[in-house]
Parts: structure tokens; sequence; C-alpha cells
């Protein structure tokens, strides 16, 4: 035990772990992150008002068409910071940079979402396409669910929700093909009215792929499911 830590003393002083983000050297208490406090707190939080059901911050006039269709079991979804300078190069290496410890950093910023529920809850992270779990070897989203169900002590049911078939990166897509593109892109094996579902992604775009994912649940029985993310892309006012 004395040469492990030893090992890890001069591990530190001949490699110093440094942020991913601004490279600034990190201390002893922070040698276990990979983003600095001060690169976390530098992320721009995404505040109300908004759509009290999507999240979609203000202006509104009237009904908020970003989530007029949903399903009427996705009852909210919310985003801890918006997808931007920092941020967004937090969410790439987490999806693309081979480094799902990043998750426990970007879930500090996702704690305070926690959706209010009464009774049974458990978290859904929305699945890969086999094909890309195979080549990236992680689901960013179940990392992402898995790293929040140690800080709010509410189990992660993964194989609740499958992919039926891969679809295209979503990226460069309007809001309407976003909708079209998941289309019946996910199938629910189980789920149950009495248990709340939380819905987790790394991203939150135009919600499309949220709200498909939360039909197949409804339709397996679920009866009210919420929506948690990392970021929130700036997109233009479909209000």
């Amino acid at each position: 035990m004395i040469t492990d830590h030893l090992t890890s003393a001069v591990e530190q002083l001949l490699l110093p772990t440094e942020c991913l983000l601004c490279h600034a050297l990190l201390g002893d208490r922070e040698a276990h992150r990979i983003v600095c406090a001060l690169c976390r707190r530098r992320w721009r939080v995404v505040r109300p008002p908004w759509c009290a059901r999507c999240g979609q911050p203000a202006p509104h006039f009237g009904a908020c068409r970003l989530c007029a269709a949903w399903p009427a079991a996705l009852v909210s979804v919310r985003s801890a910071v918006w997808l931007a300078d920092g941020a967004q190069q937090a969410v790439y290496a987490l999806k693309y940079g081979g480094l799902p410890r990043i998750a426990d950093d970007l879930v500090r910023a996702m704690a305070p979402l926690r959706p209010g529920v009464d009774g049974p809850a458990a978290l859904v992270p929305i699945p890969l396409a086999t094909r890309r779990l195979r080549q990236r070897g992680y689901n960013q989203s179940e990392v992402l669910a898995r790293a929040l169900a140690r800080e709010w002590r509410i189990p992660v049911i993964p194989d609740v929700l499958v992919r039926t078939r891969e679809t295209p990166t979503q990226t460069a897509l309007t809001p309407e093909t976003r909708l079209a593109n998941v289309a019946g892109a996910f199938s629910a094996t189980r789920a149950t009215h009495r248990t709340t579902l939380v819905l987790i992604d790394d991203v939150f775009t135009t919600g499309a792929t949220l709200a498909e994912a939360a039909r197949a649940l409804e339709q397996a029985g679920a009866a009210r499911i919420h929506g948690v993310t990392f970021a929130r892309a700036a997109i233009p006012d479909f209000t």
C-alpha cells in the first residue's frame, strides 16, 4: 500500500495532471478530475425564464411550438449548460475523445436538475446503435446516467430502451428532418406506469431524439417521463 502511494506521488511529480480545457495544473484535491473547477464555473448555465415543459429559453409568445408534438408522457426536459466554448469541448471529449471519466465533471453541472419525483424512479440513457457502440467502446449517455445515479441515488435501467435502427448523425439536420430521422428509431422492451423514468442524454438541440425515445416508452406503458441533458445547443426560436 505504501509502495502504491509512493508510485502515485512520483507519477504526480513527473507527469502532473492538467485540465483538459485550460491546461492549468491540477492540485492534489482535483488530480482525479479532467476539467478544473474554474473551467466548470465558466460553463454558461441555462437559466429561466423558459418553456415550463421543454426548457427552451424565452421569448415565448403563446404555446411553445418546439414541444407541441411531444408525447404526453414527456412532461419536462432540462439542460445544465449551453453547448459553447469549454462545454462543447467537454462533450467532444466524452463522445469522441475516449474520455468517459469526464462524465463525473459534467454530472456536477447536471446534479441540480434532478426532477421532483413521487415514488419510484429510474434513469434511462438514450441508447447508441450497435455499430457506434462498438466503435466508441461505450455509450456516453449511459456513462452520464451511471454518474448521475451515484449523485441522485436512482437506479439505471439501460436495457429498457433499445435502438432499432441506425440513424445518420443529427448535427447538420434541420428541426423537421431531425424528427423524420429518428422516427421509429427506438423500441421499449418494458416500462411501468408506476415508475417515473428520467431520460439522460449529452446534448439537447430540438428535442427530437428525447421525444422519440419517450414515445417508445409511453407506448410500452410509461406514464411520466422527464429528460435531463448536460448541454443545450443554441437554435433559432421556434416558438
